[in-house]
């Protein structure tokens, strides 16, 4: 039985460790084959290369690459797409920062709107506020325990500590709903999309949405999103939305 037992845990090790390193050897391929045909000026080979390896293993530098290879292309949207979701992943990344501002300003198009905890969300990465918030709890919960458990009073410092910790908890916890809340946002990625009353082809065009136009996800239909722009609401295919967070 024990023979099984450890058996299992080493073909469990095993399963574990041997995608994720073939995932991280694909990436790489992608990622550096998108290197060579973007220094070659192959900008749609590059972009596709860099979305494989994107695939592959979502990572802020790929990403940036991908928006850059998708503006040399006149992708307006998918580059916006792109540097959107490398600020996902890397809340801190310079290029993409400043890629979007530049994007915006050619594009004409506006930041997508975001409530005040969906901006709290944006100053660190999804994990770290998950991280954050375990931390700080078990600083807040060890700070009120372990006095008692000395059989000691509590200190004023360990108290101030003990707020501390559970102020940061909590907006901590305020600030992955934000982030769960922005997953639902993403942008326009091709030229004069329709928006649509019903998520069908037939469905009766109410305008036409410019690339790289921001949107909220309300609902999801076969191959259509129910979304909310700015100024309307109407059905979308699939095909014409990328959303913010990395597939």
């Amino acid at each position: 039985m024990k023979l099984r037992f450890l058996t299992f845990l080493i073909l469990l090790a095993l399963t574990g460790i041997l995608p994720a390193h073939a995932s991280t050897e694909v990436r790489t391929n992608w990622f550096a084959m998108g290197i060579t045909q973007a220094q070659a000026g192959r900008f749609p080979e590059a972009a596709t290369a860099f979305t494989a390896a994107a695939q592959a293993r979502p990572a802020a530098g790929t990403l940036v690459n991908l928006g850059l290879s998708e503006w040399q292309c006149g992708h307006a949207g998918a580059a916006i797409l792109a540097w959107e979701q490398a600020l996902w992943i890397n809340p801190f990344d310079a290029r993409a920062k400043a890629n979007l501002q530049f994007a915006r300003h050619i594009a004409q198009v506006d930041e997508p709107e975001l409530k005040w905890f969906e901006t709290a969300s944006t100053w660190l990465a999804p994990n770290a506020w998950v991280w954050l918030a375990g931390a700080s709890l078990w600083l807040a919960v060890g700070a009120l325990i372990l006095p008692k458990i000395f059989r000691r009073n509590k200190p004023a410092n360990l108290q101030l500590l003990a707020a501390f910790g559970l102020a940061v908890f909590l907006f901590s916890v305020t600030a992955s709903v934000g982030t769960m809340s922005r997953a639902n946002l993403g942008f326009i990625v091709k030229r004069n999309a329709p928006l649509q009353l019903t998520p069908t082809r037939e469905g009766e065009m109410l305008l036409t949405l410019t690339s790289g136009e921001p949107a909220r996800v309300l609902k999801t239909r076969g191959g259509y999103y129910l979304i909310q722009t700015a100024n309307s609401t109407g059905w979308v295919e699939r095909g014409s939305f990328g959303l913010i967070c990395p597939p």
